[in-house]
Formats: C-alpha cells, sequence, structure tokens
C-alpha cells in the first residue's frame, strides 16, 4: 500500500530520484524518461476521459461511455508499467503489477470490434475528428514517445517483452481509439493532401 501525506521530500534537490527499492538515479536516466513519458500520458488519457465526462462528448452514446472505461483501465494499466520501470533490473517481485499478454489481447479486441463500422482509409488522417479525437491523437503520439524512450532503456537493461508490446499496441489503440470517437460523435475526419512536389 502507498501512503502519501506529504507530496515535497526534498530528496530531489540534487538532481536524484528513487527507484522502487530505494536506489537513486539522475532524474534524466533512462528509465526516468520511460517511466515519466507514460505519467505524462496518463495525464492526456485523463484528458480525453474528461471530456467526455464534461458533455463534450454531447452526452452521445452508451459506446462513448464504454470508451471512457477503456480509458480509466489503459490508465490504470499505466500507472502498472510505470511501477515496472521504476524496478531496477532484477529487483522485480512476484505477481508485481505490469502488462501482460492478456491485456495486449485485450486492445486488439477492442480495436477489432471499433474497426468493423469505419470506413477503409486510403491515406493518412490529420489529427482531429472533434476535440476528444484531437485528445485521443495526442495520446497516440506521447504514447509513441514513451514507446521509444521504453526501447532507449531496453538497449542498456532487458525490458519484459510483454511491456513492449503493450506499449506498441497501446499507440495504435489511441488511433482507432480516435476514430471510433469521431464516429460516434458525427465529426469529420480530414486526410492528408501532400502538398505538390517543389
Amino acid at each position: 500500500m502507498v501512503r502519501i501525506n506529504r507530496v515535497y521530500t526534498r530528496t530531489g534537490d540534487e538532481g536524484e530520484t528513487g527507484l522502487v527499492g530505494g536506489s537513486r538515479v539522475p532524474k534524466d536516466s533512462p528509465s526516468i524518461h520511460a517511466f515519466g513519458t507514460l505519467d505524462e500520458l496518463n495525464s492526456f488519457v485523463g484528458l480525453a476521459r474528461a471530456e467526455i465526462r464534461s458533455g463534450g462528448g454531447k452526452g452521445g452514446p452508451s459506446e462513448l461511455d464504454e470508451l471512457s472505461e477503456c480509458l480509466l483501465w489503459i490508465q490504470h494499466k499505466l500507472f502498472d508499467v510505470g511501477a515496472f520501470l521504476a524496478t531496477p533490473a532484477g529487483e522485480s517481485r512476484e505477481k508485481m503489477p505490469s502488462a501482460g499478454a492478456g491485456d495486449v489481447k485485450t486492445l486488439e479486441r477492442i480495436m477489432d470490434d471499433w474497426t468493423v463500422p469505419l470506413t477503409e482509409l486510403d491515406s493518412f488522417l490529420l489529427p482531429g475528428g472533434g476535440k476528444l479525437g484531437a485528445w485521443l491523437h495526442v495520446c497516440r503520439a506521447v504514447c509513441r514517445r514513451g514507446e521509444r524512450e521504453i526501447c532507449r532503456l531496453h538497449a542498456t537493461e532487458a525490458v519484459d517483452a510483454d511491456v513492449l508490446r503493450f506499449v506498441n499496441r497501446l499507440s495504435d489503440f489511441f488511433f482507432v481509439a480516435a476514430r471510433h470517437a469521431a464516429r460516434l460523435l458525427g465529426e469529420s475526419e480530414v486526410k492528408w493532401k501532400p502538398s505538390p512536389g517543389v
């Protein structure tokens, strides 16, 4: 159980921070970049959920409630993965929260269901599709950066393959979720029109 009675600790004033287990690392170390980016992503996912819950989803269909619940599940999973990445290699505990093969399958199943009614794409899309769709595209872009940071960490210490797969699939999920939200809300999507060559 985590207890947080006071937010500031003064222990990071010299540019280091603590990992799970108590070891100290510089705040610009690969592990901090990795789980810090997932924390940033979690905040943007929260904004997307807030857009739904504030009525920015126009009080829309029950599918928006389902999307909100999916996003809440993802927020919990991002905390799980962040805790895993904040644990030094070799110090993880049995049954420690993380992301597994079942979570990857869950994302794939949801994407498959949501893709069925979508129009087939013949071009890239510009981020948008209404405000909710735009927030979900921000999530996609930040998730891709998080994946790059995790790959950078993986180059120096082994990261569980399921974590890599989960974050990779998650960015795909956000793309599909943005299109799903645009369809539910009747928002238009804008296809990329390449500029004429110069």
